[in-house]
């Protein structure tokens, strides 16, 4: 045992986004309610523009327990923007962010809050195993770690997401970080503190279906990738110096072949010549512009997402010192009712 205190949380929030999952919200709350019962907490639940009866019984439950709070975004702006906006609205001394689709078991807050409680600032959940997931699925996340570490200039660690649990202090660190291509895992290694890990099985999905699709995959891994790297840019310049190279060391060749008589001129060479230069420009405009493209979301400056409502907001006394009152949102509609009964 060490001599040392350990820390107690005054006020944990529990932040999930929600989309479109009436199968298992009830369920997902249930459990995370028994798991952390004998804290004083919070359950930030952020509706992503659910089509579905989610908003409906999100509203059932929010009525029923004045400590689950709901956020009705204006319409679905995704995943991290409404984990983001869950993050920004939750007031606890320490935030757990979980997705609500309970293949991240809940009860793992507790051994999460046991190792902050030992001096942890940052405590991610790394997958031991990932039941019920393809093999294309498994290689693809494989893969994209491998390329993030070797890209990357954080150290993000295999198989660990985004369910993770953050002290106050680098909360509001990580809170500072305005950029619109989020990509959140990283984001939190990258704000430093005494960071550790805990192990789990990731279960299968009961219900529902995955809300990452392979195009949504693809655009995460780019955003990841350029958010943390300028690698990419730089491994155009090389190419580019690469195949400058050829061509001048080329020239000379051409030359002595010409005056040995040599030569053999070839349409087939000369189109294959022009279409690999032609290809490699393509690729490093692509490059460059998915850059600016991002350079150009963030200098208009439009909010991460939109509030449509808000149910169960706590009082401004009640804030823990040292939560922020800046957010990348915009609230639209956020009533002051502490409780809401829907009938």
């Amino acid at each position: 045992m060490s001599d040392t205190a350990l820390r107690t949380p005054i006020l944990l929030s529990v932040v999930a986004p929600v989309y479109d999952e009436q199968e298992l919200i009830e369920e997902f709350v249930s459990r995370t309610i028994a798991a952390i019962a004998d804290y004083e907490f919070e359950l930030v639940l952020v509706n992503d523009g659910s089509s579905d009866r989610t908003p409906e019984l999100l509203e059932r439950l929010a009525g029923t327990d004045p400590r689950v709070r709901v956020i009705h975004l204006s319409r679905n702006f995704g995943h991290q923007a409404a984990l983001t906006a869950g993050l920004e609205h939750a007031v606890g001394d320490i935030v757990a962010m979980i997705d609500a689709d309970l293949q991240d078991p809940p009860e793992l807050i507790l051994e999460m809050i046991a190792q902050w409680a030992q001096g942890a600032d940052v405590v991610y959940a790394v997958r031991k195993q990932r039941e019920g997931e393809t093999a294309f699925k498994l290689a693809s996340a494989s893969w994209f770690y491998k390329l993030f570490d070797k890209l990357a200039q954080v150290d993000l660690e295999p198989n660990s997401g985004d369910f993770r649990l953050l002290d106050r202090r680098a909360l509001n660190a990580l809170l500072e970080m305005t950029e619109r291509s989020r990509f959140l895992r990283g984001m939190t290694v990258w704000v430093g503190f005494n960071q550790t890990a805990v192990s789990y099985q990731r279960d299968a999905r009961q219900a529902g279906e995955t809300k990452y699709t392979l195009r949504k995959m693809l655009r995460f891994s780019l955003d990841a990738v350029t958010s943390f790297s300028h690698l990419p840019l730089q491994l155009a310049t090389y190419v580019g110096l690469l195949s400058a190279g050829v061509a001048f060391i080329a020239i000379p060749v051409v030359i002595v072949l010409r005056i040995f008589d040599s030569y053999l001129p070839g349409f087939g060479s000369i189109t294959i010549a022009i279409l690999l230069l032609g290809g490699i420009q393509l690729i490093a405009l692509g490059v460059i512009g998915e850059y600016v493209g991002r350079i150009y979301d963030e200098v208009k400056h439009r909010p991460l997402y939109i509030v449509r409502e808000e149910l169960n907001r706590p009082a401004a006394h009640g804030r823990v010192t040292g939560a922020p009152t800046a957010r990348a949102g915009l609230p639209v509609r956020a009533p002051e009712r502490t409780e809401r009964i829907v009938q």
